[in-house]
């Protein structure tokens, strides 16, 4: 049974997705949800589901990025997590905590990537005027956004979306990709999910 650490900066809804996804036959199970943020409301979500949460509270390091992952990395160890999922994890990490968790850590993004990487993902889908958007999980790599891609899931694009439309439409995907690529990936199968 592998065991998964979730990290999180807000709300938690993919959390929620993730650990309501670890159930029955799944090959893994939650041991840890952690936050750079006290404050997140995602953290009573997983409390309320049995899962231990822990805080590393990113602003008493003021720009000291290095000592900020040091604090992760021991709360992480402890918890001796076989897979990490970002899921809305707002702290850009190094290529030195990255490189110390490889090939274990997997992320979502809300565009097909390569298109879209960084934020405002929907303003920029629209702006761009393309046809078809969703969202993406990958593996995640020191490059921000890059890394192997393990599945996508898309819509079209209605002429009436708007960014705040078409970010509740694709966060509707997102609980459903991230569930599915996460049980794949536990299971050692790194094949591409594709959800239409």
């Amino acid at each position: 049974m592998k065991r998964v650490a979730i990290l999180i900066s807000g709300g938690g809804s993919n959390m929620v997705a993730l650990l309501d996804s670890m159930t029955g036959d799944h090959p893994a199970r939650p041991v840890l949800v952690l936050s750079n943020n006290v404050d997140a409301g995602g953290l009573e979500k997983a409390r309320a589901r049995g899962v231990k949460t822990a805080v590393v509270d990113h602003r008493p390091f003021k720009g000291d990025r290095s000592a900020f992952e040091q604090g992760l990395n021991k709360t992480l160890q402890a918890a001796k997590p076989d897979i990490i999922c970002l899921a809305g994890f707002m702290r850009i990490l190094t290529a030195d905590f990255i490189d110390a968790w490889a090939g274990q850590m997997i992320n979502i993004h809300p565009s097909l990537l390569p298109k879209f990487k960084g934020l405002n993902t929907h303003a920029r889908a629209l702006e761009a005027g393309v046809t078809e958007h969703g969202c993406s999980v990958h593996e995640v790599t020191a490059t921000l956004d890059d890394g192997p891609i393990l599945g996508q899931a898309r819509l079209l694009i209605d002429p009436a979306d708007t960014a705040d439309s078409l970010a509740d439409r694709v966060l509707r995907l997102e609980h459903q990709l991230y569930p599915a690529v996460m049980r794949r990936f536990a299971a050692g199968d790194k094949t591409e999910v594709c959800l239409p």
